[in-house]
């Protein structure tokens, strides 16, 4: 898991050591010292020095956290253009977005430990409970998936398999949703395309394809896109609220 690891790095090394990871792409690259952090983009913000813990994931988002709180002091999510360079003897970082244009710069002033690690994917985010369940709970409430969603079947037969909902958007369209508990694949691109044309063909016009599902691998939301086809995230299920207990004679 640990692939690279320097203690108190010099800015020469710190330099050496991102831009060889950061160009791979493919781990998790964390840096701790002392550092300034800057954000220019809808609003202007300052980090004064500090001690501070500096993530860039493999799909290039930046988290800067502080000693305190779950949420980062700042943040970017998947980049434009990531640049490391050497100011006045220092390493300084660069994370830049270009629409909408956000610039994070952070100045590494006393790097004590810089880290590479490859974390596994495999199997990543699985929604608690069977698919079974799963469908269960959004035949109930549709709505957690997109708002204004109106069920009409539920487990519909077709040539090509079963369509696990089956709806009417707010717009009145016809919707067709494939239910993965966990990442989605593109597999199950292939299955939702399969459905989408298959109610195609029995009449159904401007037909919708949602594939729905807490996480999708990058090859299969590309797949997805290119079909004209939809992700749409669901990492947690509509809990279903129990009736209130009706008193009995015994009840105190």
């Amino acid at each position: 898991m640990l692939r690279e690891a320097l203690t108190d790095p010099s800015p020469e090394n710190l330099l050496k050591f991102l831009n060889t990871h950061l160009g791979n792409r493919d781990c998790l690259i964390q840096v701790l010292g002392e550092c300034e952090v800057f954000y220019q983009g809808r609003a202007a913000s300052v980090a004064e020095a500090g001690d501070f813990l500096v993530l860039v994931k493999c799909d290039g988002s930046l988290q800067v956290h502080g000693a305190k709180g779950i949420k980062p002091i700042n943040w970017q999510p998947k980049v434009d253009d990531t640049q490391v360079l050497i100011e006045n003897g220092r390493a300084v970082l660069l994370s830049e977005r270009f629409n909408p244009p956000e610039l994070v710069r952070v100045v590494f002033l006393k790097p004590a430990l810089a880290q590479a690690l490859e974390l596994d994917e495999v199997s990543g985010f699985v929604l608690f409970g069977s698919e079974a369940e799963m469908q269960k709970a959004l035949t109930r409430n549709p709505e957690a998936i997109e708002a204004g969603l109106t069920l009409i079947d539920a487990e519909l037969p077709t040539e090509v398999g079963d369509i696990d909902l089956y709806a009417r958007d707010s717009q009145g369209r016809l919707v067709v949703i494939e239910l993965k508990r966990g990442k989605a694949t593109q597999e199950a691109v292939y299955q939702l395309m399969r459905y989408v044309e298959r109610i195609g063909e029995i009449g159904g016009t401007d037909v919708r394809g949602i594939l729905a599902a807490p996480a999708i691998t990058k090859p299969a939301l590309e797949r997805l896109q290119a079909l004209k086809l939809e992700f749409h995230e669901v990492r947690a299920l509509p809990v279903e609220e129990k009736p209130e207990a009706q008193p009995t004679l015994f009840s105190s």
